[in-house]
């Protein structure tokens, strides 16, 4: 696992300076505190830093291939390279290091370009082909590893983090107020753009070649596919699930350094601890977190889950005293980011990182076996629509109204009261209602004119959209698990797990992403996967008798911050003045009548605004963070 980056100077030819390659690479140090290496030759330049996990000896990169005409670094971790290496071997290729990374300098060598087909794993590579004069990216199938690159005055700049190419002097930090309002939306910044200008993001499953030209081209290379579905029995569904699952566990496991598991006590990580715990020949190290409010807290589970499998068990408290971490957290992320996870993932990172190097986690399984509340509630509302279409929305509209906001307390009212702003709705629009943090109304009294001005005809709504649209499905509820891969899984959870682990040194790993474990989910019919009003129906079955039954069938929770709370006591006083303050103020963004307006009805009238007063105060914190 490493951090890396690097430089074309396409367009002046010029020789690549070392110390902006080094400057480069210590933005990033943190991802690979290990060691760095470094690839110069006239106007070409790689960097990496290392965090040595196989092959600690001789793995150093660059790596390149027998007659150094090519050149690969690269984040991540290719786990077939066993399999790969024996069989580039036997083609005559010759290996000088032990390293799951050379194998993509040979697979390069055979199949140029199409070498990403042939890898299983998460990865973020570059190549330099000396011969050809190319550089050549590539970001794994699901977007595990990130990568970000930019075009500018005929130099290419690429890196793991945004911070690698904001270290050129060259490039400004131009805030694009067009992702602004895209991550009001989503709570984070989609891809391929970025919340600066002129800096994008190679999509997952992408690769792209840059010539001594300077043309850039950006190829699509794997998709899921869920249109041709099995024809199994249950019971036949839940022995493919488990042996699919515990082979992708299993390959996960090779390490030269030590490893454990993330464990919430929810099915996903208690199942990968299962796994594991069948496989290793020692006890897993398992780690988890839990808050003083027990509504949030799932330690018990985890503990029941820790004593079946007899790991050796590490359990971490998390207090609303971080307001020294926010800024650091920021500036690790890199752009504005809302979901309040991140917080308690970076300290689970954090403390786990002093105990084992490598992790593995439950990350996945809600995306293939439908795990999430809104999976169900949208199902519902697709059925309910018919009916209140028929009946009147504006009946039923004024019948919630009657519903007084203080009963917004409670879950039920709540969720009801949203369902039914969205039962008039077409189904992909029902989608993002789910997700949006400020919807278009909410942003209206939010913006000043001069933002209005800027976003007029701009449509944040387009980008989930357009996923929906073009779903590879023959039943809509597959356009949601669809949806959420192409979008929420990359763009929030994996962008969530990936700094807040490589902020700390820490590699996970995530056996329900592996894409051969992907693809055969999608062969289940969707039935078997929300069956009824039953939530990852074939996962839960499959696990029977392997995990307790409270564990598969308890109440799902969120892995998010109780700030419904802090921001009403312990938060109370410091978010106002971060959002009220001259600074936060005079951007021009926001109307400060609004922001009041939301804190005073959160802070004493009971109306919940957490989710919206949490994205306000990271984006001020993040352009605090960089100066902005």
């Amino acid at each position: 696992m490493c951090g890396i980056c690097g430089i074309f100077d396409y367009g002046s030819r010029k020789d690549v300076s070392q110390a902006l390659l080094r400057k480069m690479c210590d933005t990033i140090i943190h991802r690979g505190p290990d060691e760095e290496g470094y690839y110069t030759s006239g106007s070409i330049g790689l960097g990496m830093r290392r965090l040595s996990i196989i092959d600690l000896q001789t793995g150093q990169q660059p790596i390149h291939n027998e007659e150094k005409s090519v050149w690969v670094i690269n984040n991540g971790e290719i786990y077939n390279f066993q399999e790969l290496r024996e069989s580039l071997q036997k083609k005559g290729h010759h290996f000088y290091t032990k390293s799951d990374t050379e194998v993509i300098v040979h697979l390069y060598e055979d199949h140029g370009i199409d070498c990403v087909q042939h890898l299983r794993g998460m990865f973020a590579f570059a190549i330099w082909d000396t011969n050809e004069q190319k550089l050549f990216l590539a970001r794994d199938r699901l977007g595990k590893k990130p990568l970000s690159y930019t075009l500018h005055n005929g130099t290419f700049l690429f890196g793991s983090e945004i911070k690698c190419i904001l270290a050129h002097p060259a490039i400004s930090k131009k805030v694009d107020l067009r992702s602004l309002d895209s991550y009001l939306t989503y709570q984070y910044v989609p891809g391929p753009a970025s919340i600066f200008e002129g800096i994008s993001k190679l999509p997952p499953a992408h690769t792209l070649t840059c010539d001594r030209s300077g043309q850039v081209r950006i190829q699509q290379y794997w998709d899921m596919d869920y249109r041709n579905k099995w024809s199994l029995s249950e019971e036949e569904y839940c022995v493919q699930i488990r042996e699919r699952l515990k082979e992708a566990t299993k390959i996960r496991m090779i390490s030269d350094v030590p490893l454990g598991a993330f464990l919430s006590g929810g099915i996903d990580s208690s199942a990968v601890v299962g796994m594991m715990s069948e496989v290793s020949p020692t006890p897993v190290k398992t780690f988890s977190i839990g808050f003083e409010e027990q509504e949030y807290s799932e330690l018990a589970y985890a503990r029941q889950v820790a004593e079946l499998f007899g790991t050796d068990h590490t359990e971490f408290i998390v207090k609303p005293q971080m307001v020294e971490v926010l800024e650091k957290l920021m500036w690790h992320y890199g752009e504005p980011y809302a979901d309040s996870s991140a917080f308690p993932s970076y300290y689970l990172a954090n403390e786990t990182r002093k105990f084992v190097t490598v992790a593995l986690c439950g990350d996945g399984g809600d995306e293939n076996f439908a795990g999430y509340l809104m999976y169900r509630a949208l199902k519902r509302a697709h059925t309910l629509a018919r009916i209140y279409r028929s009946m009147g929305g504006k009946a039923i509209k004024r019948l919630m109204d009657l519903i007084p906001t203080s009963a917004e307390r409670v879950d039920f009212i709540r969720k009801a009261k949203k369902a039914a702003t969205v039962l008039l709705k077409p189904p992909s629009s029902m989608n993002i209602h789910w997700y949006s943090f400020f919807n278009d109304e909410q942003k209206d009294m939010l913006y000043t004119d001069r933002m209005k001005n800027i976003l007029d005809g701009v449509d944040a709504d387009e980008f989930m959209a357009r996923s929906f649209r073009n779903a590879p499905v023959d039943h809509w509820l597959d356009r949601l698990l669809y949806t959420d891969i192409k979008t929420y899984l990359p763009e929030d959870l994996l962008v969530k797990m990936d700094i807040a682990t490589m902020a700390n040194s820490l590699e996970v790993r995530s056996p329900f992403l592996d894409h051969r474990f992907m693809e055969f989910t999608a062969k289940i019919p969707f039935h078997l996967k929300l069956k009824g009003s039953t939530l990852k129906h074939i996962l839960k079955k499959s696990m029977e008798g392997f995990l307790p039954k409270n564990i598969l069938h308890r109440r799902k929770m969120g892995f998010g911050l109780p700030i419904i709370e802090w921001f009403r006591t312990d938060l109370k006083d410091y978010v106002r003045d971060v959002l009220l303050s001259e600074a936060c103020l005079d951007r021009g963004y926001f109307k400060k009548d609004y922001i009041e307006e939301i804190l005073d009805e959160h802070m004493f009238q009971n109306k919940n605004h957490a989710n919206r007063i949490w994205a306000l105060l990271m984006l001020e914190i993040w352009h605090r963070s960089f100066n902005l």
